[in-house]
């Protein structure tokens, strides 16, 4: 009983860290990309740009190679991984070295595994019932996805009478313009992708453009970090 007590306050301790982290920075990078070298170059535009947090999608090309290689070349930030499905696939994120991991699902197992390895667990859900199993599963915070199918900022904001104590992270739908209206209406933070990574400025390395873009959200985001 007592080591699971250590283990319960171990971890309730990382998830503090977590979502303290998410009020400081408010915004998620999500980096997808089949060539690892874009993915190390995305990662440090959105980094040059003042954003800290920064997730490798697990079905990137070589994933582990680069949050191994960014998290060697920018220890400012916190580099974790996302689209984790199985128990496998969060195993090796786990021995990458992942910060954080965000799945697109509820799954106990996976939930449980995080935990014991001190790791925060971002499961996607999307109704009332899936965001409250979520987290009385032991969740760090609940990633609500594809938010935009389903009222986007309006069903955030109507999320927080019965679940205001839930950290919500809403992705899938959040842009450069509305990021600010999400976190007013009861989200912990956001997570972007293609807002922050346009088709032209990947075509043709342009990282200035995606620095840009960066710099764009986190002044915005400002005046909610603390």
């Amino acid at each position: 009983m007592l080591n699971r007590l250590v283990i319960v306050n171990s971890v309730l301790t990382s998830s503090q860290l977590w979502r303290k982290l998410l009020e400081q920075n408010r915004a998620i990078a999500v980096i997808r990309t089949d060539d690892p070298e874009q993915g190390i170059n995305m990662a440090k535009a959105v980094a040059a740009g003042g954003m800290n947090l920064i997730e490798i999608t697990w079905n990137s090309h070589n994933p582990a190679e680069i949050i191994q290689q960014l998290k060697g070349e920018l220890p400012h930030c916190t580099i974790g991984t996302g689209t984790i499905l199985t128990l496998e696939e969060l195993e090796k994120a786990i021995a990458a070295g992942v910060q954080f991991c965000f799945t697109p699902h509820v799954n106990q197992t996976l939930i449980e595994t995080a935990i014991n390895q001190q790791v925060p667990i971002i499961p996607g859900a999307l109704s009332p019932t899936e965001i409250i199993t979520a987290w009385q599963a032991g969740a760090s915070c609940v990633k609500v996805f594809p938010v935009q199918a389903i009222g986007g900022i309006a069903y955030i904001r109507g999320l927080q009478g019965p679940l205001g104590s839930i950290p919500l992270i809403p992705t899938g739908g959040v842009t450069l313009d509305n990021a600010t209206y999400f976190i007013e209406a009861g989200a912990i933070a956001v997570g972007l992708s293609s807002q922050l990574f346009p088709h032209h400025a990947l075509d043709s390395q342009q990282w200035d453009i995606i620095t840009q873009q960066a710099q764009f959200l986190m002044k915005r985001l400002s005046v909610f970090r603390h």
